[in-house]
């Protein structure tokens, strides 16, 4: 899935007008994280500030920018494909890659797709500017008109750290991100303030650990202290904490949440319900503390969602460990759950293990989970019926042959409320949302005046 960041006014339009035509029309392009995300919105604000209009779908372009992922073999297949794809559209198109798969496989990564340029993450920085000496030397990005809030903006991703130190033992991310930086909190509270004056309802605090964020500092910085500086400093709306671990929860993080402002959603990977599994996977806690982790969450924020990942077939993995996974999750009432299948990343530790789960029942195992998956969702969802939620709209979308305007409750649940049932434009509105139904995973409902 391309994930597209945050567009543009000229974006949103099928056709740039003639005017906005005569600029580079530059597609960025975002295959995995909310850390991705992130950075591809920077660049994509470069690229803006630069005199390029931004697109974030894979259309004919001037030229493309693509963040790439290679999480898993899969990843890096999409990568692949994406590449190809842009250069099958327009062929004489300057394409530079750059990401974690750029990171890890560069080379291999031009020569076997044609892309033009490849940056891996040290270098992520220059890719805005090396898709403008590549379009000819258009205007440095220093230059040209200051970026424009945009009709539709509404979310905005905001970087706090990368890298990680945990390196688990199926993880790639640790070889192509480093180890973790994080970034100072007055830098980041100027990165939140600019995009609440550019018209962002809410900010997604990101990171490749981000509950880890201050680990590596020594001054007292943490999560914490970063959500009261935020909390502090800015009017948004929203905050959004995308991912945090076990580990992280803490009463002195929790009790942020104490401030409405800070959305209900907290993602807590779990990976396996079973601790042998953990402990091959070098994960930091059990299953005992995974599941204490839930209920401070809950009792001290009442109504959260909580997601989780989970991986199905890691070596080892017995019938018996899986069953005990599918008990954890029926047990945690997870909001909604993200399932891969084991992947072997070469330079992991995990990799080193016999792949000894075969491919068939590691299908069987993800399909079970992906049931379990719809089924909590569901549940989480149906219990929202007959509440007040607070939506915040980012659009409208044609579904069925209707109309709707789309958006997210704090809780990261997704809502359709048919345009003819609003005589206000709903876009970057935030408003409050009476559920009535559950259908098609997303709740329906009316808005309240």
């Amino acid at each position: 899935m391309i994930a597209m960041h945050e567009r543009t006014a000229e974006a949103l339009d099928p056709a740039p007008s003639e005017r906005d035509r005569r600029r580079p029309l530059v597609a960025t392009l975002t295959l995995g994280c909310k850390l991705n995300q992130a950075e591809t919105q920077s660049l994509a604000r470069e690229l803006e500030r630069a005199g390029c209009t931004i697109v974030d779908r894979p259309v004919p372009a001037d030229g493309y920018l693509i963040n790439t992922c290679t999480i898993t073999h899969v990843a890096d297949a999409k990568a692949r494909r994406l590449v190809r794809m842009v250069k099958r559209l327009s062929p004489d198109a300057p394409v530079v890659v750059t990401g974690c798969y750029a990171e890890r496989a560069g080379e291999a990564l031009a020569r076997e797709t044609g892309a033009d340029v490849v940056l891996g993450n040290a270098d992520k920085q220059r890719a805005g500017a090396a898709l403008l000496e590549a379009l000819g030397g258009t205007r440095p990005l220093s230059a040209g008109r200051p970026a424009r809030a945009a009709p539709g903006r509404t979310r905005a991703f905001v970087k706090i750290q990368e890298g990680c130190d945990d390196v688990c033992a199926f993880c790639i991310v640790p070889r192509v991100r480093g180890r973790e930086r994080g970034i100072p909190i007055p830098e980041v509270v100027r990165a939140a303030q600019a995009r609440e004056a550019a018209g962002a309802l809410e900010i997604v605090l990101t990171g490749t650990q981000p509950g880890a964020y201050g680990r590596d500092r020594s001054d007292g910085t943490s999560a914490a202290r970063l959500l009261e500086a935020l909390l502090a400093e800015t009017a948004l709306p929203r905050i959004r904490y995308s991912s945090i671990q076990p580990q992280d929860v803490t009463p002195e993080f929790l009790a942020q949440w104490e401030d409405a402002r800070l959305c209900r959603h907290f993602h807590l990977a779990l990976q396996s319900g079973r601790d042998p599994v953990l402990r091959r996977m070098r994960r930091r806690y059990d299953t005992g503390a995974f599941l204490r982790a839930l209920d401070w969450i809950r009792a001290a924020v009442p109504g959260a969602a909580v997601t989780t990942d989970v991986i199905a077939g890691f070596p080892q993995e017995t019938e018996a460990d899986f069953q005990r996974t599918l008990a954890t999750c029926e047990e945690a009432a997870f909001a909604d759950l993200h399932v891969f299948p084991y992947s072997s990343r070469p330079g992991t530790s995990a990799a080193l293990l016999p792949d000894d789960v075969p491919p068939p029942v590691k299908r069987e195992r993800v399909q079970t989970l992906l049931a379990l998956a719809e089924r909590s969702a569901a549940r989480y969802r149906e219990r929202l019926v007959g509440t007040v939620q607070p939506v915040l709209f980012e659009g409208r979308r044609a579904h069925n042959g209707r109309a709707l305007w789309q958006g997210l409750t704090d809780t990261y649940v997704p809502v359709h409320v048919p345009v003819e049932a609003s005589s206000a434009e709903l876009s970057n509105r935030l408003a409050s949302v009476r559920v009535d139904s559950v259908s098609s995973g997303a709740v329906h409902g009316r808005v309240l005046a």
